[in-house]
């Protein structure tokens, strides 16, 4: 059966709701602890950045294994599995004595906990839907912005009542809610997933006389049977094919600079308002404020880009909102006070939400739904570099420079530039579809087939006019023969 566009679909999106507050909504809340790290240990900003840069680049760097246990084994399996060891990094974190013991447990083994979360959750999502592909996105990505207006101002708080330590081991309970999450993902057949694999093997590998019978399976599994090296083979080299679509390349670069540009201002937005006299609970507050409007950005996107009017149009709404970010980066080094702080944490908020909706919808309509969960995990994956080089790159700048300023131009052109590159890329598509000759009328396909056992090979020509009427004059010829 196809996606069916609500019953339990709806709980997917709810668990993939809490998924995003557990593993998103959290990390971000990390830059809370930022300044207390800094204090405790007597760092730079530097050193302490790794912190922040090792929680995203494990989550994004090992996005695939969690994409590969989903396939493999169980969507559900995997969550509760990544729950549980995201709550034990969170929880030895709170028994830390030194920076390298939190790379380890809070950046390690809680960004792995979260890698095995995060993409198979979105990628069920995808599985459940389809006309309402974009809203149920952008629902279940608004955990992200809400999980951080919530958990924002709570973390200070608790950081208030019972110290930096305290409060990671009362997050560390928290995350466990991820386990529950996993309970949600019934695992869903669809006719497409169905028919892919089997289909492609029986052209490359299933005599003529098989065929028939073959017909009515349904999975790969009775052709492993029959072909245990190749098909395993095949299939495996199917669920990467995309990675030679120049589509899909096309969008896997953007996205490493679009990751570059977006990850140090989650880091350095706190620090940044408290070097310019903003209290600690206002600067808390615009983390807030960053995230509830980053809510309205998923949710209206996502509907927005559902649309009739706009439907066909994602792909521009996707770089036109990572352009719009990446112009708010550059105007934030002249703000300098708290009332001017709130309209860009409203502005980066919405467009980031925006976005961050688009991302699977737009990875699905380049890729395909069948192989989603293993595009996404390849485009989680890509942005683990950016994520662990971008924090401690800005860091390093303002303890050279001694200014924000550097950091957020290079974040804010680092995010225009991967908005014009795709955007420079559709229009070189269509410029090339405008030109391209037309095939019809003078020209005709002529298909050679020819068998080698159980395989069939074939290969397709263009014959101009003179070989047609070639080949119509020796086939006469033959025929008076």
């Amino acid at each position: 059966a196809g996606p069916p566009d609500g019953g339990w679909g709806w709980m997917i999106v709810a668990g993939c709701f809490l998924v995003t507050i557990c593993t998103r909504a959290v990390t971000r809340c990390i830059s809370i602890f930022f300044v207390e790290f800094q204090a405790y240990f007597g760092q730079d900003y530097a050193r302490t950045a790794w912190i922040h840069s090792i929680v995203d680049c494990a989550t994004m760097l090992c996005a695939p294994l969690g994409s590969l246990i989903s396939n493999h084994v169980s969507c559900q399996v995997g969550i509760m599995l990544g729950g549980l060891l995201a709550s034990t990094g969170l929880i030895l974190s709170s028994f830390a004595t030194s920076l390298e013991h939190l790379y380890l447990s809070l950046g390690v083994l809680t960004g792995l906990g979260f890698a095995l979360c995060y993409s198979p959750a979105i990628a069920m999502v995808g599985k459940y839907f389809n006309k309402r592909k974009a809203l149920a996105y952008g629902i279940a990505m608004s955990g992200s912005g809400i999980g951080t207006f919530i958990l924002a101002p709570v973390v200070q708080l608790l950081i208030e009542q019972f110290s930096w330590r305290g409060a990671l081991l009362i997050l560390g309970g928290f995350v466990l809610n991820l386990c529950v999450c996993g309970a949600l993902m019934r695992p869903i057949s669809l006719k497409e997933d169905c028919k892919t694999a089997p289909e492609l093997l029986e052209q490359n590998y299933v005599p003529e006389t098989e065929k028939q019978d073959l017909k009515q399976m349904s999975i790969c599994s009775p052709l492993i049977k029959l072909w245990p090296h190749e098909c395993l083979c095949y299939c495996s080299w199917k669920e990467y094919d995309f990675l030679l679509m120049p589509g899909f390349m096309v969008l896997a670069v953007s996205i490493l600079f679009m990751a570059y540009g977006c990850s140090p201002l989650f880091v350095y937005l706190v620090p940044y308002a408290l070097s310019v006299g903003v209290s600690h609970h206002q600067a808390a507050f615009l983390m807030s404020i960053l995230g509830i409007i980053d809510i309205i950005g998923n949710i209206t996107f996502g509907w927005l880009t559902d649309r009739r009017c706009l439907k066909k149009h994602r792909y521009f709404c996707y770089l036109f909102a990572v352009g719009m970010d990446g112009l708010s980066c550059l105007f934030l080094p002249v703000l300098q006070s708290f009332p001017l702080l709130v309209p860009f944490s409203f502005t980066f908020g919405y467009f980031d939400g925006a976005y961050v909706t688009l991302i699977p919808v737009v990875t699905a309509d380049v890729v395909g739904t069948p192989l989603l969960s293993s595009a996404l995990g390849v485009v989680y994956f890509l942005h683990a570099i950016p994520y662990l080089v971008s924090p401690p790159v800005a860091g390093w700048l303002v303890d050279t420079t001694g200014s924000y300023t550097a950091s957020f131009l290079l974040c804010g052109f680092s995010m225009i530039f991967s908005s014009a590159l795709l955007c420079f890329a559709r229009l070189a598509k269509k410029i090339k579809r405008t030109h391209l000759p037309s095939l019809t009328g003078n020209t005709a396909l002529k298909q050679h087939i020819w068998t080698n056992g159980a395989i069939a090979y074939s290969v397709t020509a263009e014959l101009d006019q003179r070989d047609v009427e070639f080949l119509a004059v020796d086939k006469t010829s033959s025929s008076n023969r």
